[in-house]
């Protein structure tokens, strides 16, 4: 193989398929990307986890020789990095290495058989529709803090997916860690009906976001079975993102979403992350919590720590109903109310045991339900 490509071009590329490769592997090729340069001039680029796989088709300045080799995929980002401003690097496979020169640079690469390379097999992905970028951006962003690490609820460990009827046919992602819900909704995309319950793992919705900042005026296309997700951005030169799904059942979070809740407390979601955050320093990792009283027009939060001492802020509240005490834990609140854009946070609350809803308004299209915490 012997082919020429513009550095800026190969960096984005080699960025994209190193984020996919694990640092540590027990299989060697996993540590590697496979390039293959083809007589029409252009060269793909490809990593994978086994259970997540990134292929970007790109333009080569040239292409002497065709083939396809393997090699070490964060080694070759490094020196793609450290090569100068429009540079042009020519990629040669001979005898088992393959050698990279740029201007005066030349490095000599040891490489593996594209043929011990591991590919996803798809299979047949019947489910098949398209979502603008900023849309699927927003749908990541508002959910995946709620993601749980918990790998003993392994099928928390992702965002669910799934289509409901409701006044209108709607698609749904949910996240949950068993601490605090968040919950998308969106109106059903064309070719979405009749499509699986799938939960996308952690690492590739982390990998899709990444994706979509370099993609935000497109639309993606997603197909899908109940076994495997692709997500093909930019079109018949672009990139593919292909993930394993998370094998397991979602819980019926519907369950835990309040509607009865009957106290509702209004405030500015800035000024209340703010007043949050500061009685939240002399917070430790044992007392998490912090205590917010309510009274008329007015919420008292408060945080005491055995090694710290206390505080305690007022923020400017709409609130009528009768007076009480809940606690949360402070990150997640903050988690929560960095996802609200608008001018007032709506809080629907019950009593100090009972999980509390919290969305901008009633035309939001984002939903959290936060569990209280003893105080």
């Amino acid at each position: 193989m012997k082919a020429t490509i513009e550095r800026a071009i190969l960096l984005r590329c080699l960025s994209h398929a190193q984020s996919v490769v694990e640092r540590r592997n027990t299989i060697p090729i996993l540590s590697n990307v496979l390039l293959e340069a083809s007589g029409d001039g252009m060269v793909k680029i490809m990593a994978t986890d086994l259970d997540l796989q990134v292929m970007e088709s790109v333009a080569a300045v040239s292409v002497e020789t065709p083939g396809a080799i393997t090699v070490s995929a964060h080694l070759l980002f490094d020196i793609a990095r450290k090569l100068p401003d429009g540079s042009q690097v020519s990629l040669e496979t001979a005898d088992n290495r393959m050698t990279v020169r740029a201007g005066r640079s030349r490095f000599s690469l040891p490489t593996l058989p594209r043929d011990d390379f591991p590919m996803i097999v798809e299979g047949d992905l019947p489910t098949s529709f398209a979502i603008p970028a900023q849309t699927l951006s927003e749908l990541i962003d508002r959910t995946r803090f709620a993601i749980s690490t918990e790998e003993t609820r392994y099928y928390l460990n992702g965002i669910f997916l799934h289509v409901a009827e409701e006044d209108s046919p709607v698609l749904k992602a949910a996240a949950t860690d068993g601490h605090r819900l968040a919950r998308f909704t969106l109106p059903r995309p064309d070719g979405a009906e009749g499509m699986p319950d799938v939960i996308i793992p952690r690492k590739a919705v982390g990998e899709l976001r990444k994706l979509l900042e370099e993609a935000q005026d497109e639309n993606i296309r997603i197909d899908l079975s109940s076994g495997k997700i692709r997500f093909s951005l930019g079109g018949e030169s672009g990139i593919v993102l292909t993930s394993k799904l998370i094998d397991g059942t979602f819980p019926d979070y519907s369950r835990v979403i309040p509607t009865g809740n009957d106290k509702l407390l209004k405030l500015d979601p800035k000024s209340f992350y703010q007043g949050v955050d500061r009685v939240a320093t002399i917070a430790t990792e044992k007392t998490r919590a912090v205590k917010m009283g309510l009274e008329n027009d007015k919420v008292t939060l408060s945080v005491t720590s055995p090694d710290n001492g206390t505080a305690a802020e007022e923020v400017p509240a709409d609130y009528s109903a009768e007076s009480f005490e809940i606690g949360f834990n402070a990150n997640y609140l903050k988690d929560i109310l960095a996802q609200i854009d608008g001018d007032t946070v709506e809080l629907h609350l019950a009593d100090p045991a009972a999980p509390t809803l919290i969305r901008q308004d009633d035309k939001s299209p984002a939903l959290y339900v936060l569990m209280p915490m003893r105080v």
